[in-house]
């Protein structure tokens, strides 16, 4: 069996820190522990990277732990807002071990996940590839697929994400055919897994965090060594596997970016490195076509050191995250930093209040935000302090949370918040829908005709709440006619939210004349140098493409 490398941060996550910090809570915010890991006989243990939280349709957070649970194997929790634990599910190896990723909530309501290890080849004294699987809000668990250690991958950490094609995507840390480096795989929501594409090194190794779609349907995400430096890589991937690597870290500008992307309300995105800049991590923007800039330098000091989790952007449109403290032997803190870079520590863990996060933190749609450290706490039952469950509140107003950010009028999008009854309105900038309420913090609606890409509004009986992202209409192309001439030739384009048309091109070059006469039709003119080919509308929601080519004739 191949072993995991040294510096894996299932290594890592067994360090004891025995330094302690002082507290400080700052910036109007208020800290609070409302779980202790240990607490009780069989609980969930020890948090790890990247340990995504989820929240569900019923408003309470849901995630993973790498151990405790019943066979110490690891556990699936649901916690609520006020810090009541349950544990849903504890793995057993034939179903998985240690699931480091935490969990990405599905269009189906139910929760997917991976785990490191076990899984069918957990036997005769192997651990086991790992495995995908989905688990029900009650805790009724199916794996969907073991890892073979082949093409496909082997030892994943990050939990998959959904696409806009109802697909899930993730990476593996190992494993693949390209000299055991990992892979980025698709599965559908019933099990059927195609790998898409082998790390090989040189365009990256050991992806330890989840993917993002980008606003541009594309996958974005990092592995945490590997390109021509060896010090990890930002990359973007098309569903159809063309990757593109965007960054080569070169210690400068920051070393072994194990956590996530965030993309901000600006389109770039933004994480954080383990190590390099002046020391101890960065926290850098990068757009999307790889122009990297560092915002802040973690510098091991009064800003902490090691941060190895993605960021959130709070609906302050400020970007949180936690260092883990383990490079310097220190106990960690949670910090904020601006797009522009100002940052400022907002809470230092002194080992009772817990210590070494390493989860990214999620905001809930009421406004606070949650998280959980590896160590520390009062916890005793399986360990000696294994970490807590925390919640950081301020002045971070609630909101609405979509799933899926965008589709076609008519999709059918769910919405997540608080306070929804009978009497909820819903509208898509603007544009009323109607809604269909499941329950106070759960509802439904689709995407009503004349919808244009912006913030989504519920207005109910204690006000409104608006999207923290825009939701973007996705443009359709119905018919255009003419079919063919020469330049010079007016054609009008028919279909659907082609309102906030803003290019128009035939076979790939632009018309420079177009009008938007209404949300179902516009007019072009055939350009200087168009190419027979298909006709393509860009939208602020998207583009659409026409299903038949325009001839362009002499």
């Amino acid at each position: 069996m191949k072993k995991p490398r040294n510096y894996s941060p299932f290594a890592l996550g067994v360090l004891l820190l025995v330094i302690a910090a002082v507290s400080t809570v700052a910036q109007a915010q208020t800290f609070s522990v409302l779980y202790n890991f240990g607490a009780n006989s069989g609980d969930p243990l020890a948090p790890d990277l990247p340990g995504i939280v989820a929240q569900g349709r019923d408003g309470n957070l849901y995630s993973t732990t790498i151990s405790g649970g019943a066979t110490n194997g690891g556990a699936v929790f649901k916690i609520t807002p006020a810090g009541t634990l349950t544990v849903l599910y504890s793995f057993d190896g034939t179903h998985g071990f240690f699931p480091y990723g935490g969990l990405t909530l599905g269009t189906d309501g139910d929760f997917y996940g991976t785990t490191y290890a076990g899984g069918t080849s957990y036997s005769g004294g192997s651990n086991g590839w790992g495995t995908v699987f989905k688990v029900t809000a009650s805790g009724r668990l199916t794996v969907l697929y073991n890892f073979t250690d082949g093409s496909d991958g082997a030892w994943p950490y990050a939990p998959p994400i959904q696409g806009k094609d109802g697909n899930f995507y993730g990476t593996t840390t190992l494993g693949g055919t390209q000299g055991n480096n990992g892979t980025i795989y698709k599965i559908s929501p019933s099990g059927t897994f195609t790998p898409i594409y082998q790390f090989d090194y040189t365009h990256g190794s050991d992806a330890f965090a989840p993917l993002v779609q980008g606003i541009d349907g594309n996958f974005y995400g990092t592995t945490g060594f590997g390109g021509s430096n060896g010090n990890g890589i930002v990359f973007k991937i098309t569903t159809a596997g063309e990757m593109t690597v965007l960054y080569n870290f070169d210690g400068t500008h920051g070393a072994n970016p194990y956590g996530s992307l965030v993309q901000g309300s600006d389109g770039n995105f933004y994480g954080t490195t383990r190590a390099g800049g002046t020391g101890y991590g960065v926290v850098f923007k990068i757009t999307p076509t790889g122009a990297l800039t560092v915002l802040h330098n973690i510098d091991g000091n009064t800003d902490g050191d090691t941060p190895l989790v993605g960021l959130v952007q709070g609906t302050d449109g400020n970007l949180y995250g936690v260092n883990s403290g383990i490079q310097l032997d220190t106990l960690g803190n949670i910090f904020k930093v601006s797009l522009k870079g100002s940052y400022s520590v907002l809470y230092n863990f002194d080992g009772t209040t817990g210590s070494n996060p390493k989860a990214t933190p999620f905001q809930h749609t009421n406004g606070t935000i949650y998280g959980d450290t590896n160590r520390g706490g009062t916890g005793s039952q399986g360990c000696g302090g294994c970490g807590v469950f925390y919640s950081l509140t301020g002045n971070l107003r609630a909101f609405v949370s979509l799933l899926p950010y965008s589709g076609k009028v008519g999709k059918t999008i769910e919405f997540l918040g608080q306070g929804f009854a009978s009497s909820t309105t819903v509208s898509f900038n603007g544009t009323l829908a109607r809604p269909t309420v499941k329950s106070g913090t759960y509802l439904a609606a689709a995407v009503p005709n004349g919808a244009t890409t912006g913030f989504v509004r519920v207005t109910t009986s204690s006000g409104t709440l608006t999207s923290n992202k825009k939701f973007r209409v996705t443009p359709q192309i119905k018919s255009f006619g003419p079919t063919s001439g020469p330049v010079g030739t007016v054609v009008t384009i028919t279909g659907v939210s082609l309102t906030q048309t803003y290019e128009v091109t035939f076979g790939g070059v632009k018309a420079t004349t177009f009008t938007v006469n209404s949300d179902t039709q516009v007019t072009a003119t055939v350009p200087t140098g168009a190419k027979t080919g298909k006709i393509s509308i860009t939208t602020a929601g998207g583009a659409a493409t026409s299903a038949t080519s325009f001839t362009v004739t002499l």
